[in-house]
């Protein structure tokens, strides 16, 4: 399955017309929003320019196109270089980036690993975040099961499943109908925190 990019709002990622209730760009097609990262990636991938010439360098630039560049610095697919100049991100080195979740509410479900009551939640979460950032169904499997060793999940038990690759197997339909990991991420660290 290719890695896919589905320029989410950056003021709520939603990935339709449909954005979530204050958002300040409630109103903006994705066909703006979409337009907002193109211009942002099209300059850069031309040349690396800093952040203050940037918006004399992309056409019409907006508080959508600032919060654009903002939202690929959090995805990690733009970062400053050792000069100080705006850069895209190679897709091999961002992959490393995002091997650990470092944004809330995954980070806490990454550190802290899944407790009873959590566990779906979190092991969906987590092959929905993997699958969004573009890893391959065996890189994902690879991370998950790893993440449930290295966190102590597994070893809290809790499963019916024989082992951690039983698991992630059993939850691979997560992956191929590509579901959102927000919602069930939340959930899940609600639970780790009052059980952590």
């Amino acid at each position: 399955m290719p890695a896919h990019f589905g320029y989410p709002c950056p003021g709520c990622r939603s990935t339709n017309n449909l954005h979530e209730p204050g958002c300040q760009f409630a109103g903006r097609d994705s066909q703006a929003v979409e337009r907002a990262y193109v211009d942002v990636l099209a300059t850069l991938s031309v040349e690396p320019v800093d952040e203050e010439t940037l918006p004399s360098a992309a056409p019409d630039w907006s508080a959508l196109h600032r919060q654009a560049l903002d939202q690929l610095v959090e995805d990690h697919r733009v970062k400053e270089d050792e000069a100080g100049t705006l850069v895209v991100v190679p897709p091999e080195e961002r992959k490393e980036r995002l091997r650990e979740p470092d944004y809330e509410p995954l980070a806490t479900i990454y550190r802290k690993g899944s407790v009873h009551g959590a566990h779906d939640n979190s092991v969906f979460a987590m092959i929905a975040f993997y699958e969004m950032v573009g890893f391959t169904w065996p890189e994902t499997k690879r991370l998950v099961v790893e993440w449930l060793h290295e966190s102590g999940t597994w070893a809290r038990g809790g499963f019916e499943e024989e082992s951690p690759t039983e698991l992630v197997e059993r939850k691979r339909h997560v992956y191929e109908e590509g579901y959102g990991w927000k919602e069930k991420a939340t959930a899940a660290k609600s639970v780790i925190d009052r059980s952590l």
